[in-house]
């Protein structure tokens, strides 16, 4: 077992590496990654670490050292739930630029390891609430940030479960249509990090190597709201957020328009088809 200050300089390396290999320059964003333990939201070692092509594959041993890469580490393999990999959420952390004091909502919070990341940004002046489906995940997550008192863990549907007004809403799951609560309880100034998916399995790149997925900023203007692409992305379903008629749509937004046009979100449906990239039952994301 590698000694506590080896093991510090192995998360530091990490924390650069990871933030190295999305571009992002962000001195407090690395310093969170290195101070917050990965292993302390996995669960006992050996973990199952995802390969691509392979599965899951155990790491040697319960050494620490070895879920310091930019891996899928499964929570709950036999349901293909993963801790998400580090470098999409130091990307799209970088986007959601979390201010010490601010209040964040961590939508699909799993057993809670980046929520502590959130929660090292927002500092002890913050808070950070997180919203977890399964009963099994959100009682680990509870367990494990038990000693960060600005953490709230809530058990139940991020789609659904009613929360203070929000500086930043991160979701950690793949929807196909917004919803109402997320923008309703966004602040003036606050920032949604939104990721789109279709249904098309879950790979990246979908059928003739089309997107299937993608994370929307949306941030509040006031009354307004802009909106844009940021990243790609393969993550699991949100559950309460998907249906089959906004899926079909979405699948056809990503075939035959261009996301990263995407300038704004408007609140109705009855702007001009052709200034929408995706329009839905009261909402449209669109060119301008």
């Amino acid at each position: 077992m590698i000694d506590a200050e080896k093991l510090a300089a192995v998360r530091r390396a990490y924390a650069k590496q990871i933030l190295a290999s999305v571009g992002v320059e962000d001195a407090r964003i690395e310093q969170a990654f290195a101070q917050v333990p990965r292993e302390d939201f996995l669960g006992p070692g050996p973990w199952p670490i995802s390969r691509f092509g392979l599965g899951y594959v155990y790491s040697p041993s319960a050494d620490p050292a070895y879920i310091y890469t930019d891996d899928l580490v499964g929570i709950a393999p036999e349901r293909h739930i993963n801790n998400g990999e580090p470098s999409l959420h130091a990307h799209l952390l970088w986007y959601a630029q979390i201010a010490e004091g601010e209040h964040v909502v961590h939508v699909g919070t799993g057993t809670g390891y980046y929520t502590a990341i959130m929660a090292y940004l927002a500092g002890t002046s913050g808070h950070v609430t997180g919203i977890e489906l399964e009963p099994d995940l959100a009682a680990r997550a509870r367990s494990y940030l038990a000693a960060h008192v600005n953490v709230e863990i809530v058990e139940g549907d991020g789609t659904a479960v009613p929360f203070a007004p929000a500086d930043v809403i991160y979701v950690n799951a793949g929807a196909t249509r917004l919803g109402n609560i997320w923008l309703d309880r966004l602040k003036d100034g606050g920032r949604l990090l939104l990721p789109l998916t279709t249904d098309d399995g879950y790979s990246m790149l979908g059928r003739g190597n089309r997107p299937r997925g993608a994370v929307f900023l949306i941030t509040r203007e006031g009354d307004g709201f802009s909106a844009r692409s940021v990243s790609g992305v393969a993550i699991y379903p949100c559950a309460g957020m998907r249906d089959a008629q906004s899926e079909q749509a979405l699948a056809s937004a990503f075939a035959d328009a261009d996301l990263r046009r995407v300038s704004r979100l408007y609140r109705t449906d009855d702007i001009p088809d052709e200034r929408c990239w995706l329009k839905g039952d009261g909402w449209c994301l669109a060119y301008d």
